[in-house]
């Protein structure tokens, strides 16, 4: 496969050296099997020729092993090869060789019993050149590593969860600032989980993976990195602490650096000084310091040797033609304001460089001032006799040279390597801009801010929204509240079930910066930014005893010019105001910029620091660092560094200046009109949280959750959630229907007493033993047929029926907390003669029930007993002589509780035969126990 990446001509020799008197003029090259001068052996033309001479613009050919090349490790594979390394108050094992051997480079990361694996491999054929480096890093977490399997319906991992995003670009930030520029072979970094101990976190160890895979794969970079974790715990700085030390930390910053600059930073906080965070920093700078330096003395007996040539430069000379051709131009560009007429502006110089450079051909000013080139014109003279030298010829023989005159041939380069040199080159403008005039872009001095303006109240169905404005930046933030069921579940490889009350999701459309473009699932990017400002509100929000809300944000850019990020936690702010949240105080964002090498654009060397960057300061400049907080702290913090890396007196100068801009930032805030309301919505949802005793929960839920069903059902309620704790949480729309599922609980949940009486209640249900009725709004209680009359009833129905009201009373509570209730006790004693009747005293067998019988003489147990068996008969005290019937002890089902005075004297002298009647009789075992005919009910 022959190709030419600069889309250069094939450069030929000139004609007369090939010319020969006896052949056509056709041209032949030396080593060519069809020229007289071939002399290889070899029946295929040698390519090299056909290559470009120099490195520097060729392909970067990917050098092979050869056969008879050794090595000590088993089928041509290097050795396996361990080193510890100190990090903090423990060691990391490295392993290189065991795992992933056909891969560029492979690593094993061990602390604990947590093992990250790392693999870097590149592509064989470099891409289309670019100015993104094509790097793509993928980390994963295998449930397998924690002894678990995936929860939902597809038992394999599959997308990337919204954390391993995170961790893949925190891989991704730090290597991408060292790799070389031109080197353009596709690049690929998987990193997985293998092992998980719960105590020691991934994350930072598949940073520190990836640095040393990096390393000591072919890959061409600058420098190797690490990254470790710091926590704070009291006043003590811990590197890499477990997840136990870091429940109690203060403080979760991961670090990525060099062995001598930093490189990344993200870390969030609960308002500490930045003195605090750059003491932090120091602390983490130095352990990855000590990392680096022993992968160092890895990379130097295993690394393998650095693709160099591969690297594929633009032609140095193409910077100078691009700046002759649009240096006034770009400076006049660059002074426009607006950023869409800007780009406008940018975007038909840059087409007219690429019409020079690529189609017309380029000639350089000098040159075409200072006339035609002066050549010799090569000529034979066909007629031989006549031999005249004219003034100004040269004679030699046969062939007469002649001065003439021709034009200088123009250059011509490839479109790729326009478009790279023609963005540098406008960086290298707009740096020089800012250095030497002391204004940006859009007229700001260094440390100025855009103009701010915020609205609240736009939304009027929305819980809060907010519209904040900063420069062109702009972002619409609008919250809703819950309950827990919009709470976002998060499977992780702990197993134990996460849910995150409070969340905000960023969303970046094309639309927002004037383009076309893809849209659909969030990008990385995109989930990034919404964890930064997420993670930077989340300390202001109320504890849930406070706000048990569930409260998602959304921020909407409408408007993009840099430092979206941080307009989505000022519009957060607002927004989550406006929704009525309490929080703790107000909070903004600001994003901070760099021009690190000053003084080749005249300065005196210092870096200069930019607040509140744009777009195009973001892109041409040497550092992104994103601050969150108030006047008091920083709440999340966020830097990038595209260059080889800040010093901490560099950071700390940008830390201060963040400081000022967030007081400024705060200040305009309070201007917002109109303000937000600081009230809930009427169109949010209403929370009333009540406690109950935890064993009475199950009483809610009821059996298969039926009960918590109906109520939501009966009352209109949108969600009854309980807790073991027994904490009931009541959510709906309007104040009415909480107050009648309130009630319903409340009685569900009473301990009631025996002896409590209850007018007026409905019965809901009919059976063949009894009636249910409700005593209060969901609790009902069991009524039996023999306690709904004085006399005796075949049937309920017969009595009673759905929807009739009653007043009872409450006889007995049993175990399961079931409720026995009479009707009959409360009834007026309609027969004197019954009502002054005295009970047998005699022996206990002659007794048929008695008020001061105790329970614990009862039997537990009542049976159904059809007429046939036994008879029942209800008469005056004078049949009590009767003989008693005897009924054996096991069918016994339910001890009666209720008081002999209540219920009419039984003779046992006569039986009935008919089969749908049901009858009474005593126990023989010796106990004076009335046992009440009913239907088998457990």
């Amino acid at each position: 496969m022959l190709a030419n990446p600069n889309n250069s001509r094939l450069h030929c020799p000139k004609p007369s050296q090939f010319l020969h008197p006896q052949r056509p003029k056709c041209f032949l090259f030396p080593n060519c099997p069809r020229s007289p001068c071939f002399t290889s052996k070899s029946k295929f033309c040698n390519l090299s020729l056909l290559l470009p001479r120099k490195s520097g613009k060729g392909f970067g050919i990917r050098a092979l092993a050869e056969p008879g090349v050794s090595t000590n490790g088993p089928q041509g594979y290097p050795p396996p090869y361990s080193v510890k390394i100190p990090v903090g108050d423990r060691h990391i094992l490295v392993e290189t060789g065991h795992i992933g051997r056909q891969a560029s480079a492979s690593v094993t990361v061990t602390d604990g019993e947590t093992i990250v694996y790392t693999s870097v491999c590149l592509a064989d054929v470099p891409s289309e050149p670019s100015d993104f480096f094509p790097l793509s890093v993928h980390y994963q977490e295998r449930f397998s590593a924690a002894g678990r399997t995936s929860g939902g319906f597809f038992k394999r991992e599959g997308r990337a969860k919204d954390h391993e995003v995170l961790i893949s670009r925190l891989i991704d930030r730090p290597l991408r600032p060292t790799m070389l520029n031109g080197f353009y072979h596709e690049t690929q970094i998987l990193s997985w989980v293998l092992s998980y101990d719960g105590l020691h976190s991934p994350d930072s160890l598949a940073v520190t993976a990836a640095g040393i895979a990096v390393a000591l794969s072919e890959v061409p970079n600058s420098k190797t990195i690490a990254g470790v974790r710091v926590g704070l715990i009291g006043d003590k700085f811990i590197v890499n602490p477990t997840t136990k030390e870091m429940e109690d930390s203060e403080l979760d910053l991961l670090l990525a650096g060099t062995d001598n600059a930093i490189l990344m930073i993200e870390g969030y906080c609960d308002f500490l000084p930045e003195e605090k965070l750059l003491q932090a920093v120091e602390v983490g700078q130095e352990a990855v310091r000590a990392i680096c330096n022993e992968v160092e003395a890895l990379v130097k007996k295993c690394g393998k040797a650095k693709m160099l040539d591969a690297i594929k430069l633009p032609p140095p000379e193409l910077y100078n033609h691009v700046e002759e051709i649009a240096g006034d131009e770009l400076v006049r560009a660059l002074q426009i304001r607006d950023k869409i007429p800007r780009r406008k502006a940018l975007l038909s110089l840059e087409g007219e460089v690429l019409t020079i450079l690529t189609e017309k051909g380029y000639v350089s000013k000098d040159v075409a001032l200072g006339g035609s080139e002066t050549i010799p014109d090569i000529f034979e003279d066909e007629d031989e006799d006549e031999e005249v030298v004219v003034d100004g010829e040269v004679d030699e023989g046969d062939v007469h040279i002649k001065p003439s005159l021709r034009k200088s041939t123009p250059l011509f380069f490839s479109e790729v390597d326009v478009k790279l040199v023609f963005k540098e080159v406008t960086s290298k403008f707009l740096r020089r801009r800012i250095v030497e005039g002391g204004r940006r872009s859009d007229g700001r001095s260094p440390d100025e801010i855009r103009p701010i303006n915020s609205k609240c109240g736009l939304l009027p169905r929305a819980h809060g929204s907010a519209l904040f404005t900063r420069g062109e930046t702009q972002s619409l933030a609008v919250v809703t509240l819950g309950d827990k069921q919009m709470a976002q579940r998060i499977d992780n490889l702990v197993g134990v079930d996460e849910w995150k009350r409070f969340y905000l999701q960023y969303t970046f459309p094309p639309s927002c910066v004037g383009e076309v473009g893809r849209n659909g699932a969030p990008s990385r990017r995109e989930i990034g930014h919404g964890m930064l400002a997420e993670r930077a509100l989340e300390p202001i929000l109320p504890s849930e005893d406070d706000f048990p809300y569930t409260v998602r944000v959304e921020s909407t850019i409408t408007e993009s010019n840099g430092s979206s990020s941080m307009a989505s936690v000022c519009g957060g702010c607002l927004a989550l105001q406006d929704a009525g949240v309490p929080i703790k105080c107000s909070i903004v964002g600001i994003a901070m910029g760099m021009v690190l090498e000053t003084e080749e654009f005249g300065g005196d060397g210092a870096p200069l620091i930019l607040s509140d960057i744009t777009g195009s300061e973001d892109a041409s400049g040497d550092m992104d660092f994103k601050v969150a907080g108030n006047e008091d702290g920083v709440t999340a913090f966020q830097m990038d560094i595209k260059v080889s890396g800040i010093t901490l007196p560099v950071m700390r100068e940008a830390l201060l200046q963040a400081k000022n801009g967030r007081k400024h930032i705060i200040a305009e805030m309070l201007k917002c009109s109109p303000p937000p309301s600081r009230t809930l919505s009427k169109y949010a949802p209403l929370i009333h949280i009540m406690k109950v005793k935890p064993e009475k929960v199950n009483l809610i839920i009821g059996s298969g959750g039926k009960k918590v069903k109906s109520i939501i059902e009966e009352t209109g309620v949108d969600a009854i959630d309980t807790q073991e704790d027994g904490i009931v949480k009541i959510t709906a729309r309007d104040l009415a229907s909480i107050e009648k599922s309130k009630a319903i609980i409340t009685n569900l949940t009473m301990v009631p007493t025996i002896g409590d009486i209850y007018r007026n209640c409905e019965i809901k249900s009919i059976a063949p033993y009894g009636v249910f009725v409700e005593i209060a709004p969901g609790r009902e209680g069991l009524c039996h047929i023999s306690e709904l009359s004085s006399n005796w009833l075949a049937k309920a129905e017969d009595a009673f029926k759905v929807g009739d009201h009653i007043d009872v009373k409450l006889i007995e509570v049993n175990e399961k907390g079931q409720l026995r209730l009479s009707h009959r006790a409360l009834l007026p004693d309609t027969d004197p003669e019954k009502a002054s009747a005295k009970q047998p005293t005699g022996d206990a067998k002659d007794v048929v029930g008695s008020q001061e019988t105790s329970d614990k003489g009862l039997p537990k147990k009542m049976i159904s007993i059809r007429k046939g068996d036994l008879a029942e008969n209800i008469s005056s005290p004078k049949n009590n002589t009767a003989e008693n019937t005897l009924l054996p002890q096991k069918k016994f089902i339910r001890r009666l509780v209720t008081p002999a005075k209540d219920r009419p004297n039984i003779n046992k002298d006569k039986t009935k035969k008919s089969s749908s009647e049901v009858v009474n009789s005593v126990s023989s075992n010796g106990e004076n126990t009335l046992v009440n005919g009913e239907a088998n009910i457990g």
